[in-house]
């Protein structure tokens, strides 16, 4: 078995996701879901309770008045809000951990994760054209394969930035060549492996070299992207990969994006940022 394949195979025996999240996920993929089983999958979850409330009268995911029960919450922020409000509770806990194989410290993904996402929401709402679904939850979850390399399989990424460095090659492939995978096919296995949608399966894959998507929309991988990039804009890369990234400039293209909607989707972020990552902390 080779180092790529029996990478792979560990996929499997990571935890599944949170009861809650789980069942979120079902019901997002349920045209007949009502409110009030979202209710009861919420509250089900007291941990995701306080997170919801809390998230619910932020000021990115709040509507100008305080909400005080799940009820409301589903009400008011609707399915797809409480959705994307489950995702990052749940993510939450893991991306907050030191990754020391990454030299990502304690709430460094976490800030990262939460940057991409916001940025993913953010820049299609620039370009005056329709968040596409499940661009949110792609953006969070995009950079998931770094903790299953760095904490579940504690890979040194050393020898990763070293190659990198020393070869003027991009982070990604330098770790291809080093491990035989990166780990953005590690956290597109993993995210299978829990029954995510493709849509978010393909951009977590995908999101370092969007042209390879075989696939002629490419829509949400160019937002997860391009998303990525604002939140090291941002100041959010805080990993030993750095800086060392392409941006892809077809993906530019494609969405039809000028340098400066991107550095104003980033004073968006960070505007939104703190709010965020301070509910967690």
């Amino acid at each position: 078995m080779s180092q790529r394949e029996e990478i792979l195979a560990r996929v499997s025996t990571i935890s599944a996701l949170p009861t809650s999240a789980t069942q979120m996920l079902a019901l997002a993929n349920n045209p007949d879901a009502q409110i009030e089983d979202v209710q009861r999958t919420v509250e089900y979850d007291p941990g995701l309770v306080t997170n919801l409330l809390r998230l619910a009268n932020s000021a990115y995911f709040g509507t100008g008045g305080a909400i005080n029960s799940v009820r409301e919450a589903v009400v008011r922020l609707g399915f797809k809000r409480v959705f994307q409000i489950a995702m990052t509770s749940a993510v939450a806990p893991i991306a907050q951990k030191e990754i020391r194989g990454y030299d990502l410290p304690r709430n460094g993904l976490l800030r990262h994760s939460a940057a991409t996402a916001l940025a993913v929401e953010y820049l299609p709402k620039r370009l005056s054209m329709r968040v596409p679904d499940a661009t949110y939850t792609a953006g969070l979850l995009h950079d998931l394969g770094k903790i299953v390399l760095g904490t579940y399989l504690e890979i040194n990424s050393a020898p990763i930035v070293i190659k990198a460095y020393r070869e003027s090659i991009s982070f990604e492939i330098a770790e291809q060549m080093v491990l035989g995978t990166d780990h953005a096919e590690v956290g597109a296995a993993l995210l299978e492996y829990w029954k995510l949608p493709r849509v978010v399966i393909d951009s977590v894959r995908w999101h370092h070299d969007p042209n390879k998507f075989p696939h002629e929309d490419k829509t949400v991988v160019d937002l997860v992207h391009l998303g990525e990039h604002v939140a090291r804009i941002c100041g959010t890369s805080s990993s030993t990969d750095g800086m060392n990234y392409a941006v892809c400039v077809e993906s530019l293209d494609r969405l039809r994006v000028v340098p400066d909607v991107l550095e104003l989707v980033a004073a968006d972020v960070l505007g939104s940022l703190e709010d965020i990552c301070s509910i967690f902390n």
